[in-house]
């Protein structure tokens, strides 16, 4: 064999050894990257949800947000925001009872959850305004938009949540749901709690993406 044939075949030997250890590590930066994406999917969508808000994208927020499932988790709260005296006992004040049982049914056909779910609330919410979300959706807040970072509160493999604290101190909770490998839907949104003696707000009749 001659000093040609050896050096030809020195050659192709790097050569290998080059391409084998180029294509391990793109396989190693494909799998990092994958690992990273899966894990910081739910931060992704939450910015989407307030970047799509931000530009009243209904049909962006559709395929971001669970509006069933977001609504049955906001409805109990909202009715639930005024502190409520104990109910009388049926046997010693049937009459204030049945008063009291009707008090509570009120407000539950005032409040208009998906006031709460329009691409303005919504993005009130993610910026920490809590329960003033509706009175804060106006185009007056935008001038004085700030952008809060959101911070894990839990995170797992098919669930997890994050809070947003607002200019008040008060936090939001988004609770997200994996629906695929690297898709994300906020299913929850958890208010802050009422101050005592404080009613739910009452917003008129509004209509909200997914209703």
């Amino acid at each position: 064999m001659s000093d040609t044939d050896v050096r030809a075949l020195m050659g192709r030997a790097i050569g290998d050894v080059v391409m084998k250890k180029l294509f391990g590590n793109l396989l190693l930066a494909a799998i990092v990257l994958a690992v990273i994406s899966f894990f910081a999917a739910p931060g992704v969508a939450f910015f989407a949800i307030r970047s799509a808000a931000d530009a009243s994208d209904v049909q962006g927020l559709s395929r971001l947000v669970d509006f069933t499932s977001v609504r049955q988790s906001l409805r109990p709260q909202l009715v639930g925001g005024a502190a409520l005296a104990p109910a009388p006992s049926l046997l010693e004040d049937p009459v204030g009872a049945i008063r009291h049982q009707l008090e509570q049914a009120r407000p539950a056909a005032m409040v208009d959850v998906d006031a709460w779910l329009t691409p303005a609330a919504l993005a009130a919410l993610t910026r920490g305004e809590g329960r003033d979300a509706v009175d804060a959706a106006g185009p007056a807040s935008e001038a004085n938009r700030s952008n809060p970072m959101p911070s894990p509160v839990f995170w797992g493999v098919n669930r997890t949540r994050l809070a947003v604290k607002g200019e008040g101190g008060a936090t939001t909770v988004f609770t997200f749901e994996r629906k695929g490998p690297f898709e994300w839907k906020l299913v929850h949104i958890g208010l802050p709690e009422s101050p005592p003696g404080t009613a739910a707000p009452t917003p008129a009749a509004s209509s909200a993406p997914g209703r």
